[in-house]
């Protein structure tokens, strides 16, 4: 050492310290990829992805490969500079190279280079890809080596080498993802995903028209009636039963009902044979599930059913699309016939209408566990049939019943600009 001159000494040292910041750098930066975008990137044929996919594959073999590098280069830097401290310096120079040198690997070969990987991660971690891959062939001996030691150490905690963090995200994870996609994904493109993440969350008894209000054919109606009634139906497709609709025979597409209707010998012997078989649905089945069964039993449209087989309701698949798309109007609540706005802002609403339904286009937080509609919260709270003219406080929304049946609460008013924070009482 003493033969070499000072100046080659120095950019030795130099030299080791840049090596020094690139371990120091492709480690925080390879450990820092966005691991889906890797995968986009690799499935792109990006060499330098393809690399750096492979080197994350066996990440103990990675770090040891980085730490020996790392550590090498240190040391031997550490060496040089108190060779060159104490030719200049004397023994004296041995501290002043260890300070000196403590400050360089500090700032140049571990802040900043760590720093700009962790800002830039791809720009730094893909190309030193192409340095590591072949130095892992190369020292991969050595590194085999020091890892049969630590592997040795991890049996003893209880882990495995074997085992990787799962890359699999759940749900609520995936909601995350998608709000901070922000401008990279338009909002009205956030919601559909986002509501396509809750479908399973929501089921058909939620979304379904009630019983009470399917529109169907009697088929013991006078022929005349039933014609009259399809001529002037708004809906594609329609249940027919016998005298109520709790005995439902079937189902009727209007366009071959029209069809039937130009043929001389119509009548309803041949408008029993145009009927369908009815298409019966459990009122839990989540509506991501019902989407896919929709979609394999080739239907668009189900009467849903409870545990007893009774109907509740009907839902077609136009309602599960909107719990995706949202509704196809661009003022719901304006267009709504059960949510009437009012002058002062005050909303008129039918006592019939489902609780999602409010919380949905009046961004209402009205609780959706319980009764599925307005009728039924305010009757589970009060536990009887109110008077015209009560007024309540409902989770902080100041109620007005306006007109009631003998058996269910038929008009409301609610005043959501006087929401307030204190719990549901009865205040009039």
């Amino acid at each position: 050492m003493d033969d070499i001159p000072i100046g080659v000494l120095i950019g030795a040292l130099v030299f080791l310290i840049i090596a020094s910041g690139f371990f120091s750098g492709s480690e925080t930066g390879l450990m820092s990829l966005n691991r889906y975008r890797l995968r986009h990137l690799a499935d792109k044929k990006h060499k330098g992805a393809i690399r750096a996919q492979r080197l994350l594959a066996q990440p103990e073999r990675l770090i040891g490969l980085i730490l020996l590098g790392n550590n090498f280069v240190n040391i031997l830097a550490s060496a040089i500079a108190t060779i060159i401290g104490m030719r200049l310096l004397g023994e004296a120079g041995i501290a002043v190279a260890t300070g000196v040198l403590t400050f360089l690997v500090l700032v140049f070969a571990e802040v900043t280079p760590k720093t700009i990987a962790a800002l830039r991660p791809e720009t730094y971690a893909l190309p030193s890809s192409f340095i590591l891959e072949p130095l892992l062939k190369i020292a991969y001996p050595l590194v085999w080596f020091i890892n049969l030691f630590t592997n040795g150490i991890f049996k003893l905690l209880g882990l495995k080498t074997g085992e990787r963090a799962s890359l699999k995200l759940s749900r609520d994870e995936l909601r995350v993802v998608v709000n901070e996609a922000g401008s990279m994904i338009p909002q009205s493109h956030q919601q559909m995903l986002l509501s396509i993440l809750d479908l399973e969350k929501v089921t058909v008894e939620d979304i379904m028209i009630p019983r009470n209000e399917i529109v169907g054919i009697d088929i013991n109606d006078e022929w005349e009636d039933i014609v009259k009634q399809i001529t002037q139906s708004q809906h594609t497709r329609l249940p027919v039963y016998e005298d109520d609709i709790d005995h439902v025979i079937g189902m009727i597409h209007l366009r071959r009902a029209i069809r039937l209707f130009q043929q001389e010998e119509a009548g309803k012997d041949r408008f029993r044979e145009i009927i369908h078989e009815a298409y019966f649905i459990p009122e839990g089945i989540p509506l991501n599930t019902q989407l896919i069964n929709f979609q394999k039993e080739k239907r668009r449209i189900g009467l849903v059913v409870n545990e007893y087989g009774e109907l509740q309701g009907l839902v077609t698949l136009e309602d599960i699309l909107e719990e995706i798309v949202g509704e196809f109007t661009t003022d719901p609540a304006a267009s709504s016939k059960d949510i009437i706005r009012q002058e002062d802002g005050t909303y008129l609403v039918d006592g019939g209408t489902s609780i999602r339904e409010l919380n949905k286009l009046l961004d209402w937080e009205l609780p959706t566990e319980g009764p599925k509609t307005l009728n039924g919260l305010i009757i589970e709270y009060l536990e009887h049939i109110p008077d015209p003219g009560t007024s309540m406080l409902l989770e902080g929304y100041p109620i007005e019943i306006v007109q009631t049946t003998q058996n269910a609460v038929k008009t409301v008013l609610i005043n959501p600009g006087l929401k307030k924070k204190s719990p549901p009482q009865k205040v009039a």
